[in-house]
Parts: C-alpha cells; sequence; structure tokens
C-alpha cells in the first residue's frame, strides 16, 4: 500500500503504507486513511512529530555496511527520521500557507 500526502503550495509526497501509517501516528493522528488534517491543526502535528523524531531513541538509525558483507548485495534501510523529512517539509509550508493537509491511499 502506498499513501500519498497533499496540500496546497507544496509538491504531493508518496510513502509505503507502513511508515506514513506510523508517522501520522507520530502526528497525533487515529491513523486512519484516508484523511486530513485542518489547516488550524497542521502546526500542532508538524511540532508533536518533530519532537517525537528528535526525542525517540528506538527510531531506527541508518544502518551501515558491514565491511565482512558484500557491499552490492546488502540492503541499506532508510530511517524513520529520513523518511519523515518531506513530510515535515509538506506540513511546515502548510502552516506557513495556513491549508489542509489530506492523505489517502494510492
Amino acid at each position: 500500500m502506498l499513501i500519498t500526502f497533499r496540500s496546497k503550495g507544496y509538491p504531493d509526497i508518496t510513502m509505503f503504507g507502513e511508515a506514513a501509517l506510523h508517522l501520522i501516528k507520530m502526528m497525533g493522528h487515529s491513523g486512519v486513511v484516508p484523511s486530513a488534517i485542518m489547516a488550524e491543526d497542521v502546526p500542532v502535528a508538524l511540532e508533536r512529530l518533530k519532537n517525537v523524531i528528535q526525542s525517540d531513541s528506538s527510531i531506527p538509525s541508518m544502518e551501515k555496511f558491514n565491511d565482512t558483507q558484500d557491499k552490492e548485495s546488502h540492503e541499506q534501510s532508510v530511517s524513520l527520521k529520513n523518511r519523515a523529512l518531506p513530510l515535515i517539509e509538506l506540513l511546515a509550508a502548510a502552516a506557513k500557507e495556513k491549508s489542509d493537509v489530506m492523505w489517502e491511499t494510492i
């Protein structure tokens, strides 16, 4: 499943469902898809997400290549912190423009 986030004044962002749902819940939302955050609630959601990302030590960090493994066959995972960056930018733009943020499956 893929989830796309939309807001006026910022390009759409599409994420894998599991990561997107986790980030939605970090913003303080129930995790319902499709759904939205009204413009007046966007700044609070943005702050919640930023605070959780900065303070949560359980969020996985980037895996590093093990020198004993073949680097070409090793899959490098992207941390949730890194996956959150485009969403944080979208929320910041929505807060600045005072626009709603919506998400849905595609």
